[in-house]
């Protein structure tokens, strides 16, 4: 009894307080850790530090074994690692994305630079889970990823379900993010996303082209030998997912094997934007750039491997290049996007196994996707981007905040 009494007591100290809304509890224990501390902004239960982690701390849902869940932005990993050509270890990019993204909402999840709260806002996000992804068949494993990425793009969002959108059929989809994975699942992705609006614009941050024409060894290659993360996007053209001329890569600074290959990337429907011309034109005429390229009414898909920062910031990825951007001046230039139609993103080639005890790449990775997010917020539904659109939200409309 005396025990009862101690805890009794504790749970009164720590609810005692009148500056926040107290969590009910069932038994004097309980007020030890489901009740609000003060300065803390939240509960004690599953801490910055402690819980399962999701990205951001979003709620989760395993979205592909339920089609019941409603979402206006979905967060969705693909564990493939087996198209890389140097060093493997992004089928665990996922899990490390999402534990360097644990404090992105500790204090709120503000974002000054764009003036609005993604966490707190119109759009109801998820964290889906993975795509179950095998790593012993490559062409099995990207219909996997294929379908699973559709099945979660293809239903109707939270907000604005019944209004007319920018999809093939007219109708308002969600936004779905992916966690990779290397940058082959990019081929996978983009044939779901031209499934619903057909050929797309592609934002493409990287150090690589990634256009890059199969070469053929001793006859035909199978599809497992010809489609990887430096020859998808050659495919994505060739099967017709790309709309003509209107995209573009940034941050490119490889090595080639020679001229053919940027004549190649021409074909492929691309305009290249140097990693070096920062020191010229600087994050605004990298904005400009862009911007130009893809306009700001048609949907957009938009890939960002994190090999487009420089190895001093994103250590852990599959193929480093020397002399890429710095974390503030991606974030800056991802920012200047705002208004762009994105539609959905992915974040690939983060290798956790070659990141410091520190997790630079996998915060930057989190950091990058936190901007993706909170410029979609800032565009509101898809439906929004629809010519007659009259400013108001439909079912599951909150104010942005």
């Amino acid at each position: 009894m005396k025990s009862i009494a101690v805890f009794a007591a504790l749970a009164a100290l720590v609810s005692g307080h009148d500056d926040h809304e107290q969590v009910p509890i069932e038994g004097p224990h309980k007020g030890l850790w489901y009740n609000t501390l003060p300065g803390d902004g939240g509960t004690q239960a599953d801490s910055v530090f402690s819980g399962i982690s999701t990205f951001g701390r979003l709620p989760y849902h395993p979205c592909l074994a339920s089609d019941d869940v409603k979402y206006d932005i979905a967060f969705i990993g693909a564990p493939f690692d087996t198209g890389t050509s140097y060093r493997p270890g992004a089928r665990f990019g996922p899990s490390g994305i999402r534990q360097g993204s644990r404090r992105l909402n500790l204090y709120g999840g503000y974002n000054v630079p764009l003036k609005a709260n993604p966490f707190n806002s119109w759009a109801t996000v998820l964290d889906c889970g993975d795509i179950p992804v095998t790593s012993y068949d490559n062409a099995w494993a990207l219909r996997q990823i294929e379908e699973g990425h559709n099945s979660i793009l293809s239903r109707k969002p939270k907000t604005d379900a019944s209004r007319p959108g920018p999809s093939k059929n007219g109708k308002t989809l969600p936004r779905v993010i992916t966690l990779g994975g290397d940058h082959t699942i990019t081929l996978p992705l983009l044939r779901s996303v031209t499934r619903e609006y057909g050929p797309i614009s592609v934002i493409h941050f990287d150090s690589h082209l990634d256009t890059w024409k199969p070469k053929v060894f001793g006859g035909a290659p199978s599809e497992q030998a010809a489609v990887n993360h430096g020859t998808y996007f050659f495919h994505a053209s060739q099967e017709g997912l790309l709309a003509n001329d209107s995209n573009i890569h940034a941050g490119i600074r490889t090595t080639l094997s020679g001229p053919s290959d940027y004549e190649n990337d021409g074909y492929c429907g691309f305009e290249i934007v140097e990693a070096r011309e920062i020191d010229t034109i600087g994050t605004d005429g990298i904005i400009r750039k862009i911007r130009e390229r893809v306009g700001t009414e048609k949907p957009v898909y938009l890939s960002i491997d994190i090999d487009t920062l420089d190895p001093a910031f994103a250590p852990a990825t599959g193929t480093p290049e020397t002399g890429g951007w710095s974390t503030r001046e991606l974030r800056t230039i991802l920012r200047g996007l705002e208004g762009i139609n994105i539609v959905a993103a992915d974040i690939v080639e983060v290798a956790p196994a070659y990141d410091t005890n520190a997790e630079h790449t996998t915060m930057a990775a989190a950091d990058t996707l936190y901007e993706v997010m909170t410029i979609m917020v800032k565009k509101g539904p898809l439906s929004a981007t629809v010519e007659g659109y009259d400013g108001e939200f439909g079912e599951g409309r909150a104010e942005l905040k």
